[in-house]
């Protein structure tokens, strides 16, 4: 899960990097559609970044940022692999894994997703029809790491759960004055410590008996001289 929580954060790290040059990729988009002749639907998948960088990107700055885009949606989607051999989850974490994977699959169409608040992604396309165009493929790795990140809470949450109930349904120490065999011996004991004392006492009147010094005797007078 480590190995899981620090490859994310190094994927988050790039993002920001990516994202503080959207201006760029966006540019870089409507030049390379513009080669393309293909100026009228939305980018609305990986596969169609990808041709775009191929065969229609004259420009080494484009290049550089589309293949940016690229190599993050690949981080992502390795990490989902690892997502899925770190633990084979419930329902709640297969379906945030799944989402993922269907938002990452090169074909998928992601024209319709948008990113909300905290993230302004979308905000910073100016236009309305800058938004129809690019709102899909610059909300796409957003919404991914935001699942991922979910996805680690709730892991995370339900290995502490089975954790601490694990301890909650183990056997607690109860003090030995409190356990059921100090009760069941309670009375015993003090049965056993009275039959003590009495011998005891026995004990010791016997031993006055035989160690007291014995009583001196009257003299020896004949007898009928009294």
């Amino acid at each position: 899960m480590n190995e899981v929580v620090e490859t994310l954060r190094k994927i988050e790290q790039n993002y920001k990097l990516f994202q503080q040059q959207q201006f760029s990729f966006v540019r870089a988009l409507e030049r390379t559609r513009e080669e393309a002749h293909d100026l009228i639907r939305p980018v609305s998948s990986i596969t169609q970044v990808q041709c775009y960088k191929d065969h229609h990107c004259y420009n080494a700055t484009d290049r550089r940022i589309l293949n940016m885009f690229i190599s993050i949606c690949n981080d992502l989607r390795n990490l989902c692999q690892k997502l899925e051999t770190v633990h084979p989850g419930d329902s709640v974490s297969h379906g945030l894994l799944e989402k993922c994977k269907v938002l990452l699959n090169d074909s998928n169409d992601f024209a319709a997703i948008r990113a909300t608040y905290p993230h302004g992604v979308v905000n910073y396309l100016s236009l309305e029809e800058a938004r129809h165009r690019y709102g899909g493929v610059v909300s796409l790795i957003p919404i991914v790491i935001d699942s991922m990140s979910e996805w680690i809470t709730y892991m995370k949450r339900h290995v502490l759960y089975k954790v601490s109930r694990g301890r909650g349904m183990s056997k607690k120490e109860t003090p030995i004055s409190q356990t059921p065999s100090a009760v069941h011996l309670a009375a015993p004991t003090s049965v056993s410590n009275k039959h003590t004392v009495q011998l005891q006492e026995k004990d010791f009147q016997t031993y006055l008996a035989e160690n007291q010094r014995p009583q001196q005797k009257a003299p020896w007078r004949p007898p009928g001289k009294h």
